[in-house]
């Protein structure tokens, strides 16, 4: 007889015994959840990250790619996971603890961050990197996050933020150094004033960090802006194209009402409703302010710069602060007509500025200074 026969008659006489049987089987606990995976994040190949209930692992490096396996097949999975980091539920439908800072307005978020909403008491976790946009508006940012028990702890920005002391990490010497022929419309006191609207801008990280995002936002819009000089798009035949009329709200202030203003050249009336919103202030029906208004023009610089990937794969200040370097920033703000090759003379004329820029500034470059 063999030893499966054996050990099923003998659970039948235990248990006709009376006795309670305990037949091994195979463990199904779930293997422990990696620290969940952020799209601002750098991973090297052999690292991991949790997404979805399941572990990742990454083949070599990668930034902003979420874990799947299609994509360029950086990320292999690695099956089901629970509890540890992933901040997803576990399986057997214990709510993890509520041990999450409240939400703060302005404070930049990285994708799989938990925050407590004071205003309602509950929980968002962010879905996108952001820029502290408001839970129970930006839900495609956010989602509702369910957790039990625990104490939210005193409010805390998600990246390493200190104020600003005394403003800028610019100097308005070193800001007159860069552009001693810019219009005056760009004050610096303007762009200082700007700084408010994304306190995580150029001061996040090390001081060198710091800097060095500061020389790269600067080098990008010395670029746009022909050194701070032109405030607008100076191609007028462009104007009446950027009214996108199939957008529910259509183009309120004209149909040549949205072309390139102030240091990013915003243009195109989707673009205008974005930041506007994004700043509280109403430039789809206002799109003038962005070259009568020194701030405002500043911020929406300062906005692009923050929220948007462009055609990169990341923003231009997640590139600078988790050391993909320089060359994202040009990627995600003309990438699609300037990199691999598509105009080298453009992007050199970014990378000079930078290089001059960090200079002034008294720090180093860093690597991958091209696209």
């Amino acid at each position: 007889m063999n030893k499966q026969k054996i050990a099923v008659l003998l659970s039948g006489a235990l248990t006709a015994a009376g006795l309670a049987v305990m037949v091994p089987t195979a463990s199904t606990a779930a293997t422990a959840c990696a620290a969940p995976y952020a799209a601002s994040q750098v991973y090297t190949g052999g690292t991991s990250a949790s997404y979805n209930g399941h572990n990742w692992n990454a083949k070599w490096w990668t930034q902003g790619e979420t874990p799947s396996t299609g994509g360029s097949g950086v990320w292999s999975d690695q099956g089901a996971c629970g509890g540890g980091g992933d901040p997803s539920p576990s399986p057997t439908g214990t709510a993890p603890s509520c041990d999450h800072p409240v939400w703060v307005a302005g404070t930049q978020y990285v994708t799989g961050a938990v925050v407590k909403y004071a205003p309602n008491g509950q929980y968002y976790v962010a879905t996108h990197d952001n820029p502290g946009y408001d839970p129970t508006v930006s839900t495609w940012y956010w989602s509702p996050y369910t957790c039990t028990g625990g104490s939210s702890p005193t409010p805390s920005p998600t990246t390493t933020t200190t104020p600003n002391p005394g403003g800028f990490v610019v100097s308005e010497a070193q800001f007159n150094q860069m552009f001693p022929n810019r219009n005056s419309f760009y004050t610096y006191s303007g762009l200082v004033t700007a700084l408010s609207a994304y306190p995580a801008f150029a001061n996040s990280g090390s001081d060198t960090v710091k800097r060095q995002e500061a020389a790269a936002f600067l080098a990008n819009i010395n670029h746009e802006t022909g050194g701070l000089v032109y405030v607008v798009e100076q191609n007028t035949a462009n104007y009446p194209h950027y009214c996108d009329s199939t957008q529910p709200y259509g183009c309120p202030a004209g149909q040549a009402a949205y072309y390139g203003r102030g240091p990013i050249q915003l243009s195109w009336n989707f673009n205008y409703k974005a930041a506007g919103d994004a700043l509280g202030i109403d430039l789809l029906n206002n799109p003038n302010l962005v070259q009568t208004d020194a701030a405002v023009a500043w911020k929406t610089g300062i906005w692009y710069w923050m929220t948007q990937n462009g055609p990169g794969t990341m923003t231009p200040h997640n590139a600078m602060v988790n050391g993909a370097g320089f060359g994202e920033t040009i990627r995600s703000i003309n990438g699609s007509l300037e990199c691999n090759g598509g105009n080298p003379a453009q992007v050199q004329s970014r990378v000079n500025a930078y290089t001059t820029f960090a200079s002034i500034l008294g720090v180093p470059t860093g690597s991958n200074l091209s696209c």
